[in-house]
């Protein structure tokens, strides 16, 4: 099984509560492809770059089995560059720098080599963008998941729903569920979106951890308690890959299986708040992977007896 990653390959300079980190790789697609790759291989990058985008890291993914077809570079330009500071609890934040650079032309393509793919996620990206990519494809996915946000339903409404019909998974935060919908109910809002393409649906909520819908269906995931989080870019990317690289390597996706696939995707965000951007994510073996699942089922494993 092979899975497809759409979006961003960057740079960003991040401030928390507990400290900051100057021009550190970041993006959506390259958060999904190092979660993913522990469990999938290949991941299939689909993403576009300015020439000061570091080779050791291009390196790094090929070693990790990310293959890089779909990555377009583009000479005498820069990589997209996002800045932000997080407020105490760590949930709320302020975007101080956004510099599209090379994503201001990004018009992605499908390599050859990259038909056939069982597994596609876009991450965030215009919703025209995601929908190139969906019909440049020959053969439909078995699953395609999608990740949005709430300045495309503020600036591209009409285009985001029309690409909800072509997806069969839609992956967004609490907040971005109700103004999707104008619903502050999940549960109303979870509703409204099944009806507007996907089957399924994730709806993050921090560090209350993620809820699954499929029709009447719905299962929660607790997030892990952590002591410290020094760094949340990127966990919602970094879940969405843990998430998606269990489904492409089991080839299953059963809502019993995207359940197992929910919990692997919250121990990969896990790991990735622990240290400023990807650095964490480099870190983990198979074994760190294990044990922090096992923690997530000892969390909320029980017996009771009904009288």
């Amino acid at each position: 099984m092979s899975l497809i990653t759409v979006g961003t390959m960057a740079f960003d300079s991040i401030e928390t509560p507990f400290g900051k980190a100057d021009k550190i790789v970041g993006g959506s697609a390259t958060y999904v492809a190092y979660a993913a790759s522990n469990f999938v291989k290949p991941v299939q990058q689909i993403s576009i770059i300015g020439d000061d985008f570091p080779k050791e890291e291009m390196d790094e993914l090929r070693r990790r089995g990310v293959h890089l077809d779909g990555v377009e570079i583009v000479k005498n330009k820069k990589s997209f560059f996002w800045s932000g500071r997080y407020h105490e609890d760590m949930n709320s934040r302020d975007t101080l720098v956004t510099d599209l650079n090379v994503l201001a032309d990004f018009d992605p393509k499908v390599p050859d080599s990259y038909q056939g793919a069982e597994f596609l996620m876009l991450g965030n990206l215009a919703p025209k963008i995601q929908l190139n990519v969906i019909q440049e494809l020959k053969k439909r996915p078995k699953l395609i998941a999608m990740d949005t946000m709430n300045f495309w339903m503020e600036s591209a409404m009409s285009e985001l729903k029309i690409v909800l019909r072509y997806v069969d998974m839609l992956i967004v935060n609490d907040a971005e569920a109700r103004q999707l919908t104008g619903y502050f109910s999940l549960v109303k809002a979870a509703k409204a979106i099944l009806t507007m393409g996907p089957k399924y649906l994730i709806i993050k909520k921090g560090e209350h951890g993620a809820l699954l819908f499929q029709d009447d269906e719905v299962f929660f995931a607790p997030a892990l308690p952590l002591e410290d989080v020094f760094d949340p870019t990127g966990a919602g990317d970094t879940f969405a890959g843990g998430f998606m690289g269990h489904l492409a390597k089991t080839g299953d996706i059963s809502f019993d299986n995207m359940k197992r696939a929910i919990i692997i995707g919250s121990a990969m965000a896990s790991f990735c708040v622990e240290k400023f951007g990807p650095t964490r994510l480099k870190e983990v073996t198979k074994k760190d992977i294990d044990a922090r699942v096992q923690q997530f089922k000892d969390l909320v494993s029980f017996e009771i007896e009904l009288v």
